[in-house]
């Protein structure tokens, strides 16, 4: 069996790589197994100084990984060498940050001492997506090696080179062979994987269809899991906001990697009184985006991952619009090779609407026009995902206010969803369960153990 790379800008084949063998996946779970054990009893100085090393091979390497990961999901290439500094940057905040994370929390009680103390779970099974193929991984992975665990990776079929190139970077970084390691197997794979004695827990990103599969695996395995997956987030803009600025931000928090990400701002939900301004100025910025070769300097939206994800988007858009709702702009495939789509704006959707009440996974903006905040915070949580929200007003007081009424795993008053290696990252609803990211992220994957020790007996 081979894996085939494709580059959804072109529709090239950039590799055929043949997929591991029962005796090749043997092998690899071996070694993960025991370079897990080599590394849990590795001094945390010693662990860090690996995270700092795998730091500088990623910067080493930028150059040659960004342009891997635009050829293999069609992402620009400036937004794939920030992703690779992105990754870098992660394994830099846990260098610095994991062993305060870990230290033993001394809590009193009837004993003479009684701590909690973090120990390493064992090899965490990574199944991961394409739309970032870097990120996703290296998120889990900092905070998955920094607890003294290994990793062995399922990466999405679709970017096989950029999961060896992850492979690689740990190894020019000097990690024990083993730790992390990659392999290049089908997703029918991953029932074995998950039942496998060599594996002790499960960090999956994807659908939700999908998670709820691992979970259920998982589950049946009685193995930790922690799962991020869909979300229709909300972007809600109040009549007193900065409506100018929101829509300049807007443009970036929908149309970035090509709108294919979880944490995109999905449904702009606009208080009536703001509406039309914000409206012609989110327009006014879509229609500067540049869709084009994503290997070209200046060009902001490339391809689509996929032509099925394009023709799944495609038929979103034609539903809402005959549901109902105005086509501003955009609305059909970009004619010629590759899975190009044009940056699309939907005015006057209703909750109901299939581009509100679904994922809409690529650069598609659904605008919908709400008469105060207590509807804002309605429509808002009226969807099963739970991931991200973005909500914009100048009166503070009042945001601390909604943000707690607002069903998601982060709010982002007066900004743009996003992930940052110091705070805890996760949803909740359909959105998954568990945290990465932070120390919240770290502890997800230990032994969180109590130790009580009563008096010395003479």
């Amino acid at each position: 069996m081979t894996i085939t790379s494709f580059n959804p800008a072109t529709d090239a084949v950039l590799a055929e790589l043949p997929s591991h063998d029962e005796a090749a996946i043997e092998k690899k779970l071996d070694d993960a197994a025991s370079a897990q054990r080599q590394w849990a009893r590795t001094p945390l100085a010693e662990r860090m100084a690996l995270l700092k090393r795998v730091a500088q091979a990623l910067r080493e390497q930028k150059a040659e990984m960004a342009p891997l990961a635009t050829l293999e999901m069609g992402k620009p290439l400036a937004e794939s060498l920030g992703e690779v500094e992105k990754c870098a940057w992660n394994f830099d905040v846990y260098a610095d940050a994991a062993p305060r994370f870990l230290a033993d929390q001394v809590v009193a009680s009837s004993a003479s001492d009684s701590r909690i103390v973090f120990d390493p779970l064992g090899v965490v099974l990574a199944v991961m997506p394409w739309n970032y193929p870097f990120w996703q991984v290296m998120r889990a992975a900092a905070p998955v090696l920094a607890g003294g665990n290994g990793m062995v990776l399922k990466h999405a079929s679709n970017v096989p080179q950029c999961a060896l190139a992850l492979e690689a970077v740990f190894e020019r970084a000097g990690a024990p062979k083993g730790m992390f390691t990659t392999l290049l197997v089908g997703s029918g794979e991953v029932a074995r994987l998950i039942d496998d004695r060599r594996i002790h827990a499960v960090t999956f990103t994807g659908s939700t269809p999908a998670g709820r599969s691992i979970a259920s695996q998982a589950g049946r395995a009685l193995k930790k899991q922690v799962l991020e997956l869909g979300g229709s987030d909300p972007f809600i803009v109040l009549a007193d906001a900065d409506v100018e600025a929101a829509a300049a931000v807007a443009v970036k928090a929908r149309f970035q990697n090509t709108g294919q990400s979880c944490i995109a701002a999905k449904r702009f939900i606009v208080e009536h009184a703001a509406a039309d301004r914000f409206v012609e100025a989110f327009v006014a910025g879509a229609r500067k985006l540049v869709v084009g070769d994503p290997m070209t300097d200046g060009t902001t939206q490339g391809a689509m991952a996929k032509r099925n994800l394009r023709d799944e988007l495609h038929a979103q858009v034609q539903a809402s619009v005959q549901q109902g709702a105005k086509l501003l702009m955009g609305g059909k495939p970009v004619a010629g090779p590759g899975a190009f789509y044009e940056p699309t704006v939907l005015d006057h959707v209703a909750p109901t609407m299939t581009a509100a009440s679904e994922e809409t996974f690529g650069p598609a903006a659904a605008i919908l026009r709400v008469a105060d905040a207590d509807e804002a915070v309605r429509v808002a949580n009226g969807t099963p995902f739970g991931l991200g929200a973005a909500l914009w007003t100048s009166d503070l007081d009042r945001a601390r206010q909604l943000t707690r009424q607002i069903d998601a795993g982060a709010v982002f008053v007066n900004g743009m969803v996003a992930s940052d290696p110091r705070l805890p990252f996760g949803g909740t609803k359909e959105s998954g369960y568990g945290r990465e990211l932070g120390a919240l992220g770290l502890h997800e994957f230990t032994n969180i153990k109590t130790v009580w020790t009563g008096p010395a007996r003479t």
